[in-house]
């Protein structure tokens, strides 16, 4: 089969990468290892910004604070066009911060110097049902999204625009002539194209192979539980020394997340359980009646800083790799795609993206 472009990988950046070139003319396939958005696109918690962007390099803010803006609209086309809802929602982030003036003057001055809202106060004017009191950063432009509900929206996309979606369609080797990739061949058949994009997440590395040269992406794998509460028990974002709790529309309360260098294990385990149970009903003691629903894992696609590779590839002229993102897939979907998109299309970039190529 003949398209094209090809795109290895179907979660959350290779659908939003589908979906951007759909919309701009070109004709793609989804080749999907297993089902499409079931990784750790599906498995983190959705909040569209990095935890404390001040934590983070210029390169990884940069791209997250120009995806977030392409979000409502990303949103609402979505929406028109499947009628799923993926309950996209402004509920702002309280970040309980300790008592660190210096760790305060740099948020403070990275929120300025970004017109990032935040404002400090009493945690409880903003969530009562907290157990404590503290002086905290308030972030009231932070949304969320609840990914599951956006990675079945944007296949949906992709399908209803003419791309084409194999599932169990894992790629067993490479057909590189003279540093061009003429074809992959999977289970399902061998698929041929002008150009080829890998969004394989933590898979990426390995799926290469020999063409993985020095790209430095590997699993981390992050534990959550699930609880179901009264809706309305909680309504913004909570953050406490990396542990977040995230409320949904329904009811439903995210708690997470763990950081385990464990390889390609995405087994879960009893210790994280007890661990993050115990933080949720610290910080939230309405929580000790709630039902503990759902506990899972995913691999993070790990990179160095945070930073993904948005890049052709440095050898191979008509491969592209867009994965990397380690924390953040679901909050730099758009704009992930929208560069990879213009890269691919030799369209103007909105920024420099020299920080994203490959090699570093």
């Amino acid at each position: 089969m003949t398209t094209d472009v090809v795109i290895i990988g179907g979660g959350i950046i290779g659908l939003a990468t589908a979906h951007e070139l759909l919309r701009r003319g070109a004709a793609v396939t989804v080749l999907e290892r297993a089902s499409c958005g079931r990784e750790a696109s599906w498995a983190g918690g959705g909040i569209l910004s990095p935890l404390m962007p001040w934590d983070y390099t210029d390169a990884v803010t940069q791209l997250t604070q120009a995806s977030v803006k392409l979000f409502p609209e990303f949103i609402e086309s979505l929406k028109l066009k499947t009628s799923i809802d993926p309950e996209y929602q402004t509920s702002g982030l309280l970040a309980l911060s300790g008592n660190s003036s210096e760790r305060d003057a740099i948020a403070e001055a990275w929120c300025t110097r970004n017109a990032f809202p935040m404002k400090k106060i009493p945690a409880r004017e903003i969530a009562p049902e907290l157990a404590c009191d503290e002086l905290a950063m308030w972030l009231p432009s932070v949304a969320q999204v609840r990914n599951p509900r956006l990675l079945q929206a944007l296949a949906k996309a992709v399908a209803l625009s003419g791309g084409v979606i194999v599932e169990q369609a894992e790629v067993a080797s490479w057909q590189v002539v003279q540093g061009r990739v003429e074809g992959v061949a999977t289970r399902q058949g061998e698929y041929a194209a002008s150009n080829f994009i890998v969004a394989a997440g933590a898979w990426s590395h390995s799926l290469l192979g020999e063409h993985a040269l020095k790209l430095n992406i590997h699993p981390v794998r992050g534990q959550m539980l699930l609880f179901k509460a009264e809706p309305g028990l909680l309504r913004t974002i909570i953050l406490q020394d990396g542990f977040y709790l995230i409320p949904r529309q329904d009811g439903h309360i995210l708690a997470g997340s763990t950081l385990e260098e464990v390889g390609f294990d995405k087994s879960t385990t009893a210790t994280a359980r007890e661990a993050l149970l115990t933080k949720a009903r610290t910080l939230l003691p309405a929580l000790c009646e709630a039902t503990l629903v759902n506990h899972w894992a995913g691999l993070r696609p790990a990179s160095p800083a945070n930073i993904p590779v948005i890049s052709r590839h440095p050898a191979i002229a008509n491969l592209y790799l867009n994965s990397g993102h380690h924390r953040y897939g679901v909050t730099m979907a758009p704009g992930s795609a929208q560069l990879l998109a213009n890269m691919l299309l030799d369209a103007p970039q909105p920024f420099d993206t020299t920080p994203y190529l490959w090699p570093r």
